[in-house]
């Protein structure tokens, strides 16, 4: 009978890879905490009419992406390509909505996107989603920002560059789009256009802005400027966030092209790249939401947030040095074993890392055992230490060795 193999795309993470996801979220539930969020879960499937409305039906995500599916019932239900629709379903259909309430979550994850699988970009990706909800203060979205720069910067990290631009708002952003139209009603060369533009151009032309083709880009590269066009209201509020950063040390680049890929976003959005792992550059992403919860059947609160791609990010983690153990205990009898084990769990108890090897073989081939462990001290466990009550302490670094009484162990192993 054939193995069974696992879905292209998806990947089994084992140390040291494990590890840094660990660490990542670790870090993240430190970090985040300082700045007064809860961590929440919700579930990996939704319906698929929740990802249609908020991510927007011109997406790539939408069009391409999803991985969806009827059930038993002949509902239509996707694995969710990422987080903030889901989250923002949960606080709706929670009702944690209360005028002037202020609520941070964030939440880990698996996502799912078909597209072709590639270095920090996998089918079934882990996400860290971060949303501030019921803020509408440009201070609000400059915290945010700081928020990631400094959890970023506690995993080690400082060669990376921040991307912002203003996407405008409801009263501002219509007045771009008409730009918009008009500039690609009379762009030379529109025919040249990929099929995706082609089709955007007239049904969301922001969405052209965000094309990764390069001859698209070439030819929309005179496209209207959304700050050109910003209203007096969003401008102040950029600027106030730039200014804030400023301040704070934050160095950002100014993007114009900036869109992200969700239609949802409105006002300040960011990006946070490097150029170590490739041609994917983004780590890090978000922006401002407002108007994503009354879509979705909430109030009108307005919202922040940003996305972390954990995979990308662990490509940017040095590896983490396994937590150093602390015994391994070798029975050298047929007797000792289930002592072995209850010594163990004495140690383990009183916050001590080891193992316990059980067999019964040589003592060369125990030795070895306790030298892969990498444990500090093997305890050798035979019939004179039965006797006795003793242990027999072997230093793995120093080669020394002494005699102990066996309930002196947890203070001689803390003590050293």
């Amino acid at each position: 009978m054939s193995k069974i193999q696992k879905i292209k795309g998806v990947a089994d993470l084992f140390p040291p890879d494990s590890t840094k996801f660990a660490v990542l979220e670790g870090t993240a539930r430190e970090v985040f905490s300082r700045y007064g969020y809860d961590e929440v879960r919700i579930p990996i499937i939704e319906k698929t009419e929740l990802f249609s409305r908020s991510i927007g039906e011109e997406t790539d995500v939408v069009q391409k992406e999803m991985y969806t599916f009827p059930d038993r019932k002949g509902r239509s239900l996707t694995l969710r390509p990422e987080a903030t629709a889901g989250l923002i379903r949960a606080y709706i259909e929670n009702k944690l909505y209360t005028p002037g309430k202020v609520t941070k979550v964030f939440t880990f994850g698996p996502m799912f996107r078909y597209e072709r699988p590639q270095k920090g970009r996998m089918r079934q990706f882990h996400q860290l989603d971060v949303e501030l909800i019921g803020a509408n203060e440009p201070q609000a979205d400059a915290e945010l920002v700081l928020m990631l720069a400094t959890y970023l910067r506690e995993l080690g990290m400082r060669q990376l560059t921040f991307e912002v631009n203003s996407l405008g708002c409801r009263e501002c952003r219509p007045v771009h789009r008409a730009a918009l139209n008009d500039f690609f009603k009379n762009l030379a060369g529109f025919d040249e256009l990929c099929d995706d533009c082609t089709r955007r151009a007239e049904s969301n032309p922001l969405r052209v802005l965000d094309c990764k083709v390069e001859r698209c880009r070439e030819l929309t590269k005179d496209a209207p400027n959304i700050e050109d066009h910003l209203c007096d209201g969003c401008r102040t509020s950029y600027e106030e966030v730039l200014k804030i950063l400023d301040s704070a040390g934050v160095d950002y680049v100014k993007t114009p092209r900036l869109v992200r890929g969700l239609d949802y976003y409105v006002g300040l959005t960011f990006e946070v790249t490097s150029t170590d792992i490739g041609a994917q550059t983004a780590v890090a992403g978000g922006g401002r939401y407002d108007g994503l919860i009354k879509q979705l059947g909430g109030a009108d609160v307005p919202a922040t947030g940003f996305a972390i791609g954990m995979e990308r990010l662990a490509l940017l983690t040095p590896d983490t040095a396994p937590a150093k153990t602390d015994f391994f205990i070798a029975v050298l009898c047929e007797a000792a074993p289930s002592p072995a084990l209850q010594l163990a769990q004495t140690l383990r108890e009183a916050g001590l890392r080891g193992e316990t090897g059980f067999d019964s073989g040589s003592m060369k081939s125990r030795m070895r055992a306790a030298d892969k462990s990498g444990a500090r001290f093997c305890l050798l466990l035979g019939d004179e230490e039965l006797a006795g009550d003793t242990l027999t302490v072997k230093n793995l670094e120093t080669g020394e060795q002494a005699s102990i009484a066996r309930a002196e162990a947890i203070d001689f192993l803390k003590k050293d």
